[in-house]
Order: structure tokens, then C-alpha cells, then sequence
């Protein structure tokens, strides 16, 4: 590869929030950034917005329960990169819909409904397998390729099992919380199957970000959220893999 070619990053749930924000960072760094989002429209929109600001970007429509467009976005990047150099997977959903961890009454484990549960892992957990195994022919093309999960402090089983820690106020979750733990094991299996090949794969804990995910109360800002996600796809060659991050440095599992 030319050392002058741009980097190639696919961000999913791209189009908003977190995503979005990560997206225009990392176009502003010189990436060619690959929007990826459900709606091919707001998609593009987001896609239209980047390039408006004098970034590389491009819409991929991708959603991450549908194996057939996790297939057809790695054939679109196949087709028109050849490679892949980034991969965020940040697509995620709560199960209670546009509301705040501490409303999320109906995620109580001895009332949860299971299929809920389901849906969120299906997104959350399921849906990072399923994108990162479609895009790994094209990260193992890259000479430096980073994987980062967009997980939550609130997988965290040291601070969510603290009484007193700053989660003691959350209401107890059967399905956001778990996904996001599952998440960060499943990060360590990756980096530790994929270190022997250069891969840097890691956890992003952005924090408590203003979104329509919590119905913006979030005290963060999309671009401040963003700011653990862009230093690890940009990590150097030598930075550390299997590990959950903020913007602070690491988060205890």
C-alpha cells in the first residue's frame, strides 16, 4: 500500500451520535470514512454532511442484524478499497427504547423480559461478530488494522458491582449492562486470537454521552464521547490490544 493512500474506517450505527461524531473526527484526520447505518437516506445524509466539511466519506447501508447486508457492505468495501484499515462497531441499542439507564425499569432481572434480552444481545454482541468475521479478510490486508468495540462503563463488573461506585444508582439490568460485559470479553477473545497478526482490537467506554439513545441527557458531547473511540483506531504499532479504555485511560472489566 502507498504510504499516501488514506486509511479505510467503517464506523457502524454511523449516522448519529457517538458514531457519527467518531466519523468526522476521523475523516477530519484524513481517513476515508465508510458511514454505515440502517437508513440508506440518513446514511447518506451523514455521508453528504462529512464531505461537506472537506472529508472523505461514504454511506454503506449496514445493518447489523440482517446478515445480508453485513455481506453486501463487505463486498461494497471489497469493491471499491480492497481493504479495510478500521473497524468501529458501535451500532448498539438499550432494549428500552430512547430512555436513560436509571428508567430502564423494565430491564430488572426477575422481570426482564426475555425477549428483549434477546434483542439486545442480537445487536450488541451478536451483530459485532457477525460485522467483524464479514470484514477480517479485509483488516488482514491492512499493515496496521484496528478493531474498536464501542462498549459502556456500565459492563463493567468492578464498578457495577460497587454499592457505592458510580453506577450504585442505575437500576439493575438484565439485558443493556450484560451485553456490554459480554462485548468486552468478547473483545479480549478477538485481540488475543488476532495479536499474532498485528491486529489491535480494543474496548471504548465514551462515556455518558448526550444522544437520543438516553433521550439527550447525557452530560457529554457526541465529539467528547468519540474521543476514546478515535484514539484507539488510531492507535500506533506497538499500543495496547485487549483493553477497555476512556478517555482517562483504562476501565476496570
Amino acid at each position: 500500500m502507498n504510504e499516501h493512500t488514506p486509511q479505510v474506517a467503517l464506523i457502524t450505527g454511523a449516522n448519529k451520535g457517538i458514531g457519527r461524531a467518531t466519523a468526522e473526527r476521523l475523516a477530519e484526520l484524513g481517513m476515508t470514512v465508510l458511514i454505515g447505518a440502517r437508513n440508506p437516506r440518513l446514511g447518506e445524509g451523514a455521508a453528504a454532511a462529512v464531505r461537506a466539511d472537506g472529508g472523505d466519506a461514504h454511506a454503506v447501508t449496514l445493518d447489523v442484524t440482517a446478515p445480508d447486508t453485513v455481506q453486501q457492505a463487505a463486498r461494497l468495501v471489497e469493491e471499491r478499497f480492497g481493504r479495510l484499515d478500521v473497524l468501529v462497531n458501535n451500532a448498539g441499542i438499550t432494549g428500552s427504547g430512547r430512555v436513560s439507564p436509571e428508567a430502564a425499569v423494565d430491564q430488572i432481572p426477575s422481570s426482564v423480559d426475555l425477549d428483549m434480552v434477546r434483542a439486545v444481545f442480537e445487536t450488541n454482541v451478536f451483530g459485532v461478530i457477525a460485522v467483524t468475521n464479514a470484514m477480517l479478510p479485509l483488516l488482514r490486508r491492512s499493515p496496521a488494522p484496528r478493531i474498536v468495540n464501542v462498549s459502556s462503563s456500565a459492563g463493567s463488573l468492578t464498578i457495577a458491582a460497587d454499592p457505592g461506585g458510580p453506577l450504585a444508582d442505575l437500576v439493575a439490568s438484565a439485558a443493556y449492562s450484560p451485553s456490554k460485559t459480554a462485548l468486552n470479553a468478547l473483545t479480549v477473545q478477538y485481540a488475543n486470537e488476532l495479536r499474532k497478526d498485528g491486529f489491535l482490537v480494543n474496548a471504548a467506554d465514551p462515556g455518558f454521552v448526550d444522544t437520543e439513545i438516553n433521550d439527550h441527557t447525557g452530560y457529554l458531547t457526541p465529539a467528547q464521547g468519540a474521543a476514546a473511540v478515535v484514539r484507539l483506531a488510531t492507535l500506533d504499532a506497538g499500543g495496547p490490544t485487549a483493553g477497555f479504555f476512556n478517555t482517562d485511560g483504562p476501565v476496570p472489566w
